[in-house]
């Protein structure tokens, strides 16, 4: 009871420095701080043999401390210039080990006391882990022995983790490669106290430079040197007796991969010029791959700066790229070139083609592909079999190619022609298999291809396993979920011959747990975990899907929660009713109105969705079906506000013609997107009597470049962007609205200026609003401070203008 006492007296005091009208405010609700206080359930990885799963446990929420840290801003990084990782990484604290075949877990021995563990890598032999361990003054390699359960360290806060995982296990499995903090590091310049050696210039040469609004851009020379100082690292071996030896001498490197046999390194590193305008990805890269020894074997690629791209989502860089392993040769890369320059303007028959190159690389690369699309990826069988996409945004076409790579005279098979919104048609996705490499290729058994699927329908989801044959191109059902009251995820098959398969299932009111089924014994499942639930005192809330449409015919859906107990036979007592959900655009109103939904789901509260208050006398409708759709040529947006309020009316009437809510009394919020959603609806429609609106953008000029899926740049569109804009139309706001926001947001378009100016705008014309910002958050909310406090908000206005 102390724990839950501190939070509601922290939750009063917290919130009383931000305006007198907090006066007029109440405790906090027991039941919503109870129910947010939960205690989360391991996380699960388990070795490819299925012999050993470990267990990895951090806490619900980080705090305020956590987020108070050391932070530098720069080239699109987040970084702790104390400890050099992200600023941002969400840290384990404890480690456990379990035989699948038992039950009885065993504590990992040996962890470094208040541990901070990130980035866990089992080795390519699965008999040990390595991990860092973030302290007060740097990150840690660890390493753990999986059949002991023990972990020790192998070096001190010397790792560079300021642009992610350190650590790469070599071939062997006795040695890791990671990279380490230079030992000639330069002291960085601290800007407040710097002097400026001169102004900030940027200059246009007068080509089209059509960006979206990026964060934490590079400002200045000194943004520049810090930058280089933070990436830069030296790669060591590290033994697992701890010795280590100097691999490569100090460079910017960001990423690095081993050959499939072990015997190559494949090194991205970042060279000058840096840019202001864009994040290190568009920054110039220079490709290389390395012997064992550290030797130089080839440049691959020298990729520019980036910062003019042509216009449209599909457009990409020219040049090499998606450079990787071929997994399924020992020594060979692929990448892919786009034959239209890179701009979806450009008429051609094909718009990519697929290479690979041989080490040494002395002959020249082959192409093995050409794809009509833009290349949307590729899963590597053998020397005969392959599996590629392309895939096209403005039609949202989606191919499959089955390809010998062996042979480019022969042509690839379409196995898959659709929409990939058209989630009832989706045939699933191809199995996978570590080979002898210990890399994922191609599962082929008996000239089979085995397809997992999520199995949506429209009579609900049935997951399903097919058999897909090379030679006939037909697939074959092997097995199918038909669970009415459950919900079954398909994960892998363990064993092709005997058909075990690992499965999720969960129900309502049951946690997610682990289970190999056998598909030829359909009704034998074996219990891999027992997780427990961990909100029991909202099992008996009720839950259905409920299928609604649109006055113009769309098909929607939206998860209904009534209160535990709830009469809905008599239905004498009218509920107030909260709306959350997320626009999505559609390029066809068939696609639009499938469901995705599943009943079946478990219920799980979280800091992001109303469920809570359905403990406090409230009905809500989650996850309701928002599509703005254009068909054709016609843009989604050029209709957006009529379709927004459609959906929200078709969502009202829904809920009231079941007879459970006072239709009078709505609220909506959404988060990001949705709360974008959730000011145009209160500015164009009188359905709510108010809603909340959490880490939005409300003037889309300060996004000219396009936002969400418009492609079309203000000066193209400015009608659309003006009238979709509540800023802009803030004189006919008069509904009260919640805002919120992080006040460190670093999602692009969404910066808090956003809020804070929409906010001034509605406060000057007299709307009822009030903003609230929680400091240090980004832009999803992690410290627990902050989200009860959210609660606490979001709580008490409700109750002063919904429910009383």
């Amino acid at each position: 009871m102390r724990k839950l006492f501190f939070t509601i007296c922290f939750a009063i005091f917290y919130q009383s420095g931000i305006s007198q009208e907090n006066l007029e405010y109440q405790k906090p609700s027991a039941t919503i701080l109870t129910l947010a206080d939960y205690e989360r359930a391991p996380s699960v990885s388990m070795d490819t043999k299925k012999e050993y799963m470990l267990l990895t446990y951090r806490n619900t929420y980080k705090t305020l401390e956590d987020l108070s840290q050391e932070e530098m801003r720069l080239g699109g990084l987040r970084i702790n210039p104390i400890t050099n990782i992200s600023s941002s990484i969400t840290y384990s604290n404890n480690l456990k080990i379990r035989k699948i075949k038992d039950k009885t877990e065993t504590q990992v021995s040996g962890l470094p006391q208040n541990a901070r563990i990130a980035y866990l890598n089992w080795s390519p032999d699965e008999t040990k882990i390595a991990f860092t361990n973030t302290t007060s003054t740097g990150v840690e390699l660890w390493v753990i022995d999986v059949q002991s359960a023990s972990a020790k360290k192998l070096t001190e806060g010397i790792l560079n983790a300021n642009t992610g995982s350190p650590i790469n296990w070599y071939a062997n499995s006795n040695s890791i490669l990671v990279r380490q903090l230079a030992k000639n590091r330069k002291n960085l310049i601290d800007s407040k106290k710097e002097l400026p050696k001169g102004p900030t210039v940027s200059t246009s040469d007068g080509k089209v430079s059509q960006n979206r609004t990026y964060q934490d851009l590079l400002k200045s020379p000194t943004d520049e040197a810090n930058f280089e100082n933070l990436v830069t690292s030296e790669y060591y071996t590290i033994n697992l007796d701890g010795s280590s030896k100097l691999f490569k001498n100090a460079d910017l490197y960001i990423s690095e991969s081993f050959s499939p046999d072990g015997s190559l390194l494949l090194v991205n590193t970042l060279k000058r010029p840096f840019s202001y305008i864009v994040p290190l990805s568009r920054f110039p890269i220079t490709t290389e791959v390395f012997d064992s020894n550290g030797n130089l074997v080839k440049v691959i690629n020298e990729s520019p700066l980036t910062e003019i791209m042509p216009k449209g989502f599909m457009a990409v860089k020219k040049g090499k790229r998606n450079i990787s392993w071929r997994n399924d040769e020992p020594t060979t890369l692929s990448y892919v070139e786009a034959l239209d320059e890179g701009d979806p303007a450009n008429k051609v028959d094909f718009r990519d083609e697929l290479f690979v190159w041989k080490a040494p690389f002395n002959s020249n690369p082959i192409s093995l592909l050409k794809t009509p699309q833009r290349f949307g990826g590729i899963i590597w069988g053998n020397n005969t079999t392959a599996i590629a996409y392309d895939n096209w945004y403005d039609t949202r076409n989606t191919k499959t190619y089955l390809f010998n790579p062996s042979n480019q005279a022969e042509t690839p098979k379409v196995i898959s022609d659709r929409n990939q919104q058209d989630i009832y048609s989706d045939p699933g996705n191809f199995e996978t298999k570590k080979n002898q490499f210990g890399r994922n290729v191609l599962a082929i058994e008996n000239n089979n291809l085995y397809l997992i699927g999520d199995g949506f329908t429209k009579e609900g989801q049935f997951p399903f396993v097919d058999e897909f044959n090379l030679g006939s191109l037909k697939t074959k059902r092997l097995y199918q979920s038909n669970y009415k009251d459950k919900k079954e995820d398909i994960l892998s098959i363990e064993d092709f011959k005997k058909g075990d398969v690992l499965v999720l299932i969960q129900s309502k009111t049951e946690f997610p747990n682990y289970y190999f089924r056998n598909i030829k014994s359909k009704d034998k499942t074996t219990p891999i975990t027992g997780f427990k639930n961990p909100f029991e005192s909202i099992k008996n809330v009720y839950k259905e899907v409920i299928k609604y449409k649109r006055k113009d015919g769309v098909e929607l859906t939206g998860t209904l929660y009534l209160p535990a107990g709830y009469d809905r036979i008599a239905k004498k007592e009218k509920l107030p009713l909260l709306i959350w959900a997320y626009p999505e655009e559609f390029k066809d109103k068939n696609s639009a109105g499938q469901n995705n939904k599943n009943p079946n789901e478990f219920t799980f509260p979280n800091y992001g969705s109303f469920i809570y208050w359905v403990t406090k006398g409230y009905a809500v409708l989650d996850d309701a079906s928002f599509p703005i759709i254009g068909e054709g040529t016609t843009e989604p947006n050029d209709t957006f506000i009529t379709q927004l309020v459609a959906n929200g009316e078709a969502a009202i009437n829904a809920v009231d013609q079941l007879g459970y809510i006072n239709p009078k009394k709505v609220a909506v919020g959404g988060h990001s997107y949705g709360a974008f959603m959730t000011a145009n609806l209160l500015t164009h429609s009188n359905l709510f009597a108010c809603g909340i609106a959490r880490s939005g953008a409300y003037n889309r000029t300060l996004t000219p470049f396009g936002f969400q899926s418009e492609q079309r740049n203000y000066w193209e569109a400015q009608k659309v962007y003006n009238e979709m804009s509540p800023f802009m139309n803030a004189e006919k706001m008069k509904t009260p609205l919640l805002l919120v926001h992080g006040d460190a947001d670093n999602n692009p378009g969404t910066f808090t200026l956003q809020t804070e100016r929409y906010f001034q705008a509605l406060k000057g014309l007299g709307a009822p609003v009030r903003m609230v910002l929680l400091p240090k958050e980004s832009h999803g909310y992690a410290a627990k401070e902050n989200i009860f406090h959210l609660l606490w908000e979001q709580d008490q206005f409700l109750e002063k203008y919904l429910k009383n």
